[in-house]
């Protein structure tokens, strides 16, 4: 190990960087990719620009996504959700993914399943150029409103990590965080709900009988996005938990249609 490895990883632990000694491979690469000299890199890390933002990507579901300055950077919880999605698109099938941001779950979709129609949704227009700079169709608009109207009722799988911080709870979000990313992607409303349960709405509007829907959650919001999937006839409620056994996603299921 250099020195100057050993300088950066030792700066980088007491800056309170988790992993410092994978952050500094991360910076070291960047910097040799023509990013910026590591000195300026490092300086910026412990200023609390996100890691993602510096080397300009990140590793998901081992599919290399872009992410640029200023969006929310995807979160290492959120790829058993993907896995999850990935496992219910059949090969030729439809999925939307609500809220994309850079693209990621998209994006990871689309890897899995090449022959698949893969579309994605953001009101920011950032994000919608960032998720086609990860090769994914992804249509500028609030939620469910610029899908084309031809995938009505035939869409196998939709998800979505929308907004779902509590806004009283946004305090107590990671300084860095709340300094950085951008607000529109982290407030979730009074309850952290508002947009989880339109886009329970949004799934009973496009899903196929026997669809699945899939939708990041945090704390204790699972009850209140059941009882939203049961007013929109959804069924077959699961809540997947982490490691931990805290919340992190809810599935549900449109109805097959009798006989």
């Amino acid at each position: 190990m250099s020195e100057e490895r050993v300088r950066v990883v030792a700066a980088l632990a007491e800056g309170g960087c988790v992993a410092p000694a994978e952050e500094a491979d991360a910076l070291f690469k960047a910097s040799s990719e023509g990013v910026g000299p590591i000195e300026e890199l490092v300086d910026r890390r412990l200023h609390g620009e996100p890691l993602a933002w510096i080397t300009g990507s990140v590793l998901f579901c081992g599919v290399r996504i872009l992410v640029d300055p200023g969006m929310f950077v995807p979160r290492p919880h959120t790829e058993a959700m993907a896995a999850r999605a990935v496992s219910l698109l059949p090969a030729g099938g439809i999925a939307v993914d609500l809220c994309t941001g850079s693209g990621v779950v998209a994006a990871v979709l689309a890897s899995a399943h090449p022959e698949a129609t893969v579309v994605a949704t953001d009101l920011d227009p950032l994000a919608v150029a960032c998720a086609g700079r990860n090769g994914v169709r992804a249509l500028v608009g609030d939620l469910d409103e610029p899908l084309p109207p031809s995938l009505r009722g035939r869409v196998d799988v939709m998800t979505a990590v929308v907004p779902y911080v509590p806004t009283k709870e946004l305090a107590f979000l990671p300084r860095d965080v709340l300094a950085n990313e951008p607000r529109s992607a982290l407030d979730g409303g009074p309850r952290g709900t508002t947009l989880l349960v339109r886009a329970t709405e949004a799934a009973a509007r496009w899903l196929r009988p026997g669809g699945s829907v899939l939708l990041e959650l945090g704390g204790d919001q699972a009850g209140e996005v059941t009882a939203a999937f049961e007013k929109v006839g959804l069924s077959g409620i699961r809540v997947h938990r982490d490691d931990d056994g805290q919340d992190r996603a809810i599935e549900a299921r449109a109805a097959l249609h009798s006989s």
